[in-house]
């Protein structure tokens, strides 16, 4: 049988508990037992436990231990604790693209003026990266499916000062017939700019998919096929590109080389 040992003291007898006070700088308290009064100054950690500099009228100093019950705030006994270290200020969110973002931002109209982009793969990266960006801005991205047919898109399309154009090609290099079209079609409200890449997947950073470099194809042979051959993936372009998709967390993981081209093109678009 357990025994019971109740406590018999008396209630007036018993301590009663005290408010625990953060040593706040400049909080002013009186020290219980020299009568020493003085602001806060600082509180450090000691071997011996913590302790607490005041500072009187008379700019004097005395180091106290922060001892319970030690201190009066008021007229009345408080044990001083150290204060909670100032939580640091909170950085501002970005989107992937690295803009600030904007909370509870709404999708702005779109504009008229609109980006293409070569395909379905070029669409879906821009998206990933610059989408936020994009909404807030109400530029729409569309893909070509292609650049043999941009001439056409571009007349239909008829860019003007209220409604430009911006395209994104890939492998525009000099000499190439990416590069004679472009120039064919560019004018001062449609802007064709170009990554080196002969397929958007180069722009995605070899190190972000945990491989040492773009291997080389050979001429003849289906670029995306024979990347998924020399890296041993199967050969399904789709599965493929969604496993490099996959890899893209924020702009960080794309080369600059396509990063320049897509915020030149953003700027052109929703210019004044």
């Amino acid at each position: 049988m357990r025994s019971y040992n109740p406590d018999l003291t008396p209630p007036w007898k018993k301590s009663a508990p005290v408010p625990e006070v953060p040593a706040d700088v400049d909080l002013v308290v009186e020290e219980v037992g020299t009568g020493f009064c003085g602001a806060v100054i600082r509180c450090e950690k000691t071997a011996e436990g913590p302790t607490v500099t005041l500072e009187d009228r008379f700019g004097k100093h005395r180091v106290f231990p922060m001892v319970p019950r030690g201190f009066l705030l008021e007229g009345k006994a408080v044990t001083l604790v150290r204060p909670k270290a100032a939580a640091a200020p909170a950085r501002p969110a970005r989107t992937a693209s690295g803009s600030i973002a904007v909370p509870g931002a709404r999708a702005r109209v779109a504009r008229a003026g609109r980006i293409y982009v070569e395909g379905r793969h070029d669409a879906e990266l821009v998206e990933k990266v610059w989408g936020d960006d994009l909404r807030i801005e109400g530029v729409v991205v569309e893909y070509l499916e292609g650049v043999d047919d941009l001439p056409a898109i571009v007349a239909e399309f008829a860019p003007g000062p209220d409604a430009r154009l911006g395209v994104l090609v890939d492998h525009l290099v000099p000499g190439s017939k990416e590069s004679r079209i472009a120039a064919a079609v560019s004018s001062p409200h449609a802007l064709v700019v170009g990554h080196p890449y002969i397929d958007v997947w180069e722009a995605v950073k070899p190190s972000s998919l945990g491989i040492a470099a773009w291997p080389r194809v050979p001429r003849g042979q289906d670029w995306k096929t024979g990347v998924c051959r020399a890296l041993g993936w199967p050969e399904n372009t789709g599965a493929a590109w969604q496993r490099i998709l996959g890899s893209v967390r924020s702009y960080k993981d794309l080369e600059p080389q396509l990063l320049g081209r897509v915020e030149e093109l953003i700027d052109f678009v929703t210019a004044p």
